[in-house]
């Protein structure tokens, strides 16, 4: 039944949206900047949870930000990727093709703060993900993903001009596309990575191999004695290209990945899970694999950054041109995903949650693969519009 109802989905979407490209983040959005004088795009309310969640009760998830009305924070950005806070609420902001970090604050000029000289980008690598130490007041580190000319690589430095980084993971096979690239702290303290199989799927299958994976290691690059796998960074496998990590307020972690030419997904994320890629891709219904608990077609989405805020996960979309808000539920089930923002600015790299709480957004038209408008990229800064609920 979980197939027949999964495939009559997929010919309905196939009817309204025609072939999806092969490579989800290849082809740009036209126009995705829209005329102040347009009318606003309503949002879409599109099921697109695999099959088995029918159960769940379908809402709009009540956000409580104010989307229409965002502040912008900073404008001629080139190609913003990593975003990450530090303690005092500004941040910092990766500049995928440069290898330059920004300092960013509203209302005042991005500021740079670091170059890191062996960045080599091209194509979709380049600076990648960042993160801030959870004890930044104390060890002051700041954490990057990004490629070399050789590798892909995962670094902790201090802010300098030309930082001396600290290598902690290597030798990981790069490529002009599939890098991966988003690093989070979880919630237990230790580093999260997302490394995409690097253009070689048969790497995502592969224990010996980082690609397509997402690693867990210590803040200092050590393994984590409780890793699924002994003595190996690997927490999970048979990914594609993750591109975003996200923690709910139990701790249950979520991740976004890019397919190839039939679905994008939201996966939850357990330790020693096989997603399935290259085998499957979407919803299989096989007992090997974990199935994602949204898929979208990839013209709807090409999934990157997330964030969780007030029970609900965001989600920026490169081709789908729109952030998307999936309800989850506190047993960590799925309501009706919600596409906002459609078109409004482009295409959307990241999304985080600032430490007032508001939700900050970065476009990426500026990626080699969006029409940028005169002052993209952009960082949008939407504010909230009721007091954060607590725990």
């Amino acid at each position: 039944m979980r197939r027949r109802i999964v495939a009559a989905v997929a010919a309905v979407l196939a009817i309204g949206l025609g072939a999806t490209d092969a490579r989800a983040d290849r082809q740009p959005v036209p126009d995705p900047t829209r005329p102040a004088t347009d009318p606003a795009p309503q949002p879409d309310l599109v099921d697109l949870r695999p099959a088995g969640f029918e159960r769940h009760v379908d809402r709009r998830p009540a956000h409580g930000y104010d989307l229409a009305n965002p502040q912008v924070v900073a404008t001629g950005l080139a190609a913003p990727w990593g975003l990450a806070f530090l303690p005092d609420g500004s941040a910092l902001v990766a500049q995928r093709d440069l290898g330059t970090i920004l300092r960013i604050r509203p209302g005042r000029p991005a500021r740079q703060v670091a170059r890191l000289a062996d960045v080599v980008a091209g194509g979709e690598a380049g600076l990648l993900g960042l993160a801030v130490s959870p004890t930044y007041r104390r060890d002051g580190w700041v954490y990057a993903a990004y490629t070399t000319a050789a590798d892909i690589r995962v670094v902790r430095f201090r802010l300098a001009p030309t930082p001396v980084p600290q290598v902690l993971l290597g030798g990981i096979p790069r490529a002009a596309s599939h890098d991966g690239g988003r690093i989070a702290f979880g919630p237990d303290g230790m580093l999260y990575a997302g490394v995409g199989d690097a253009g070689v799927p048969a790497r995502s299958q592969d224990l010996t191999s980082r690609n397509g994976k997402i690693l867990r290691i210590r803040p200092d690059g050590g393994v984590p004695a409780d890793n699924p796998f002994p003595g190996s960074p690997v927490y999970s496998y048979g990914h594609r290209n993750v591109q975003g990590l996200a923690w709910d307020r139990h701790g249950r972690l979520f991740a976004t990945e890019f397919g190839q030419s039939t679905w994008d997904e939201v996966n939850r994320i357990v330790p020693g899970g096989n997603y399935g890629w290259p085998v499957v891709e979407g919803v299989a219904g096989d007992p090997r694999f974990r199935d994602p608990v949204v898929v979208w077609p990839p013209a709807q989405a090409s999934p990157s950054g997330a964030a969780f805020a007030r029970g609900t996960l965001y989600v920026a979309a490169l081709r789908g041109a729109r952030l998307w808000a999936v309800p989850v539920d506190a047993a960590g089930d799925v309501g009706v995903p919600v596409a906002e923002l459609v078109g409004t600015f482009g295409r959307l790299r990241t999304v985080a949650v600032a430490p007032d709480g508001a939700l900050w957004v970065t476009t990426s038209n500026r990626d080699g693969r969006g029409t940028p408008a005169a002052d993209d990229d952009r960082i949008l800064r939407f504010p909230r519009t009721h007091p954060q609920p607590g725990p």
